[in-house]
Parts: structure tokens; C-alpha cells; sequence
């Protein structure tokens, strides 16, 4: 939590008894995604050490503020930054509302701006409100930051979670994963809570969170900064924000390689988790709206129970449901006669039996890997020495990436119609790896005509012919994700993927179509 709201919001009031009336006496890098800055009374800018430092460490998977008593600058490798401020005092500090950010500001209309977000975290120069510099140039959409539009005011009365039906992100988007996953396990204890009691809740967490009692834990052997007492393993108390942050520092700098390695692979273990979890979840909700809607067996017997009541050129008609007493409409194709009509949904019905077949071997798939998950990290728990780990990650747990990276449900959008696969690129990157690596020549291959969309595969099985209803699904699915979404009818291509190939010069999700047929489809999920 050293870069959520709630702790910058303490820590920035704290920096504040620090710094105001200080000048800023230099800023220098001698490590990358370091920075060093130093803060000394007036007039004693020529002395080797500040009255104040503080080290911005700002990894990509690990950022937080130290500050230490001392700092000795490197003869070699060091680079000056924010020049402009040298020798400037320090008026004041802000912190910005509901934003996990606050700022130096300085005499002379500068500004510094601390930006905490994760593996996206800052530092910018400011003149008035506009960027002069950055500490990481590669996040060039810093260039467009404002400090007029940072602070964030939100509703966040009773009145406007009842209004967003308790909905936390919405109302407390600072709260982060750590404090949402703490109220939702409080809330799930409780037996169908209402609103009141959800309330009373995330008021007991505020509380906490206001508190001046800072704990770091290690989680998953790894040290972590924390402003609730619940989960992990509490190292040290504290409550002075700056000494909380630099324990926290000073413990992630501890780790030895052994603790680090062994809690990266629990992380990733969990990680597939997580997500073989939630596969299982969207194919159990897509079974079970299998087997509640009518089956097209149902429809195709009502059908053939009522053909002297379907007049010709019918398209939607109402018929007697004697599987549950009550009238159904039935949608039929005009150019069809009745029983030819029931014939299709006999043909769907089939279909509709392999998918919830597919769906349940692939549950069953699901679920024996997530025991096999848990396994891995029972066994990693247990290892006690660094070579062992390795050798158990090499043999073990780096093949079982290697399965999971290869599986296409996890590299594409992904939908079972019927008993056929349909892959869908996910941008223009992932629709190049899925034509060029995933799709077969004989696969058939969709794309909405003369826009930008995704590349949509349906993956053929072997002695089958592509149905028209699966194709019409695809090319629905491919005006869905294209530039036509909110077309009535668009234009998509359909050809065996054996006709579209790329040249270099192309762009990434850009190929060439040498043979292709166009139907007119409604965009659909």
C-alpha cells in the first residue's frame, strides 16, 4: 500500500512538517529507476550533506519513497536532473484528491509532481501547469499531465453507494485490491447483508485507513506495507509514515535471492489460478444457460407436432409447448418448408450436444489442472533450499507455463458455438499470432472488409463442412469487433485461412486476401 491513497495522503501531511522552507540543493540518478533528491536550509547549499533526502525507487515491479538520514553520491555514473529548481524553496505540499499523487511546490511558479501508480510511476517537473520534464521519458503520456485536473472529487455518501448498488470500485476507486478484498470477505461472512450492513463495513475500514498505524507484513515472501491489521505475517508496527516507508524499503532490500525466487513462483502459481478459476466460472454460466433455455430438439419436435398450423413463408410463429403447457415463438427461415425447418433444429440439436459435451470435458480439463496448481504450490512451500527450487520450477512449474501460454482460450478471445471453435484476435499484435501461428490453412478465416476489426478463426474439423449458422455466428462475432460495430449490416469476409498471407512491409494485423466471398451479416455477439 506505499503508493495507495491513503498512505500518500499521511505521508504527503508528514513531508510537509519536513520540507516546507527547505530549498532544493540537487537531484541526481546513479541507478536506474533511482532518483535521489536533497533538501537543505538556505545558504548551505555548498555542503556535501542535506538536511533532507529522498530516494524515489521506482522499478517496474517495485515502487516506494525512502528516506535516509545520509546519502553519498557516487563520483561516476551520476546524472544532475531538475536543474531548474536548484536553489528554490519549498512553499508547500499537496496531496491530490482520491489521486495517488502529490506535489512539491515551489517558489518561482515550479511544481514537482510525485506520481505513485504502480509500474507506471513518475516524477515531473512542472512550470505552472505546464510539463517541463520527466524522470522516466518513456512514459511520454506523462507529457500531457495537468495539475488543474488531477484532484478527483467523488460522491462517496451512503446515498451514492445505495445509488451504485454497493458497488465499491465505483464509489472508492483508491481503495485498491488489498482493502476490496478485505471488505468483500467481510461482507461475504455475512448472511444476504443489505446495504446498511455492507455500509457499516467499509466504515470500519475508513476508519482504519484514517488511523496513524502503519504494519508491515510479509506476504507471500515478500515484505508489504499495509494500513489494516488483517492478512500476512506482521513484521513491525509503526506510526510515523516516513519510518514505515523506509522500513518497508529496507526490508525489500533484505530479501535474499532464495525468498525472492520462491515467492515470484507462488505469485505465478496463483496468478494461473486465478485465472483456470475464472475459465471454469464463464464455462459453468455457459452450460447452465445451456441446459435452461429450450433445446432445439424441443423446438424441432413442436415443429413437427404443428405442421398443419405453419403457414408457408413463415418467419416467426407461436405454437403449443406441450413440454411445459404454454405458448413459444418459434423462428423459422421464410424459404423453408416446415419439416425442413425441423430438420435444422434437429441438425442444431446435435450440435447443441457436442458443445455441452466440449464444455464439460473442458471443466474436467480445468479442474484437474487447479488441483494440480495447488499442488505446485504446496510442494514450493515446502522446498527449503535454493537449488532444489530451481530445479523443481525448471522441471515442474516452467512446463506447466509453457502449457498454460500455448492454450488458446488464455491468447484469444475465445467462444464454443455449437461444438466449434471460434478464435477472435484481441488487438493487432494478438491478430498476427492468431493467422499466422494458431490458424490452419484449411481453417476459415473472417475479418469485417475494408476496416479495422479483429481477425476471427473457425477451426475446422476434420470430414466436416463449415454450417452456415456457425459461419454467420463468426462473421456476426467479426462486425462486432470491427470499426462497422454500430452498422446495421456489414460486409465481412469469409475465405479458408490458406488465402491470406502478410508480406514485411505490412503492419502488424495487416495481410493480403487473395480469394474471398463477402456476406452481409448484423454485427453480434
Amino acid at each position: 500500500m506505499q503508493t495507495n491513497y491513503y498512505f500518500l495522503r499521511q505521508l504527503s501531511k508528514r513531508l510537509e512538517e519536513e520540507l516546507v522552507g527547505l530549498v532544493f540543493a540537487e537531484c541526481f540518478s546513479q541507478e536506474k529507476d533511482e532518483l535521489v533528491l536533497g533538501f537543505c536550509t538556505d545558504g548551505k547549499q555548498w555542503r556535501k550533506k542535506r538536511d533532507f533526502y529522498i530516494k524515489a525507487v521506482l522499478h517496474p515491479d517495485f515502487a516506494c519513497l525512502n528516506f535516509p538520514d545520509d546519502f553519498r553520491r557516487a563520483g561516476r555514473n551520476s546524472v544532475d536532473l531538475f536543474k531548474e529548481i536548484n536553489g528554490l524553496r519549498v512553499e508547500r505540499i499537496q496531496q491530490f484528491l482520491n489521486e495517488r499523487a502529490f506535489a512539491l511546490y515551489f517558489e518561482n511558479n515550479f511544481t514537482l509532481l510525485f506520481k505513485m501508480y504502480g509500474n507506471r510511476s513518475n516524477i515531473v517537473l512542472f512550470e505552472g501547469d505546464e510539463v517541463l520534464d520527466l524522470f522516466h521519458n518513456k512514459l511520454v503520456v506523462d507529457n500531457n499531465l495537468s495539475l488543474q485536473t488531477l484532484d478527483r472529487p467523488i460522491d462517496q455518501s451512503f446515498e451514492a453507494f445505495v445509488a451504485s448498488n454497493g458497488q465499491l470500485n465505483a464509489i472508492f476507486p483508491t481503495f485498491g485490491k488489498e482493502i476490496v478484498k478485505l471488505i468483500q470477505g467481510k461482507i461475504k461472512a455475512l448472511e444476504q447483508p443489505s446495504l446498511e450492513q455492507q455500509w457499516a463495513i467499509v466504515q470500519e475500514i475508513l476508519n482504519e485507513l484514517n488511523d496513524t498505524q502503519f504494519y508491515v507484513k510479509t506476504v507471500d515472501y515478500q515484505p508489504v506495507l499495509s494500513m489494516v491489521q488483517e492478512g500476512g505475517e506482521l513484521v513491525k508496527t509503526l506510526t510515523d509514515p516516513i519510518l514505515a516507508s523506509n522500513e518497508l524499503y529496507y526490508s525489500f532490500a533484505k530479501i535474499n535471492v532464495f525468498d525472492k525466487e520462491k515467492g515470484q513462483c507462488i505469485r505465478h502459481l496463483q496468478k494461473q489460478i486465478l485465472r483456470t478459476q475464472t475459465y471454469i466460472d464463464k464455462s459453468y454460466t455457459q452450460l447452465s444457460s445451456l441446459e435452461e433455455d429450450v433445446k432445439h430438439e424441443e423446438i424441432a419436435n413442436i415443429i413437427m407436432a404443428n405442421l398443419h398450423a405453419i403457414p408457408e413463408r413463415t418467419e416467426v410463429i407461436e405454437l403449443y409447448d406441450f413440454y411445459r403447457d404454454k405458448p413459444i415463438k418459434v423462428r423459422l427461415k421464410p424459404d423453408l418448408t416446415p419439416q425442413k425447418n425441423a430438420e435444422n433444429y434437429y441438425r442444431k440439436s446435435k450440435n447443441e450436444k457436442i458443445e455441452i459435451q466440449k464444455l464439460m470435458e473442458n471443466i474436467e480439463a480445468k479442474e484437474e489442472l487447479m488441483q494440480e496448481l495447488q499442488g505446485h504450490i504446496s510442494k514450493v512451500e515446502a522446498i527449503e533450499s535454493l537449488r532444489e527450487l530451481r530445479k523443481y520450477i525448471k522441471n515442474h512449474v516452467s512446463e506447466q507455463n509453457d502449457k498454460q501460454v500455448l492454450t488458446v482460450q488464455d491468447l484469444f478471445k475465445y467462444v464454443n458455438y455449437q461444438g466449434w471453435e471460434i478464435l477472435i484476435g484481441k488487438n493487432s499484435r494478438n491478430n498476427d499470432l492468431l493467422t499466422q501461428r494458431y490458424a490452419r490453412k484449411e481453417d476459415l478465416w473472417l475479418h469485417a472488409r475494408d476496416v479495422s476489426g479483429s481477425h476471427v478463426v473457425i477451426r475446422r474439423q476434420a470430414g466436416k463442412k463449415f454450417p452456415v449458422n456457425v459461419i454467420e455466428k463468426a462473421a456476426g462475432i467479426a462486425a462486432y469487433y470491427s470499426k462497422r460495430k454500430n452498422d446495421t449490416l456489414c460486409p465481412v469476409i469469409v475465405t479458408p485461412k490458406k488465402y491470406v498471407r502478410k508480406t514485411k512491409d505490412l503492419l502488424e494485423g495487416q495481410v493480403i486476401v487473395d480469394k474471398e466471398e463477402v456476406v452481409l451479416i448484423e454485427p453480434s455477439l
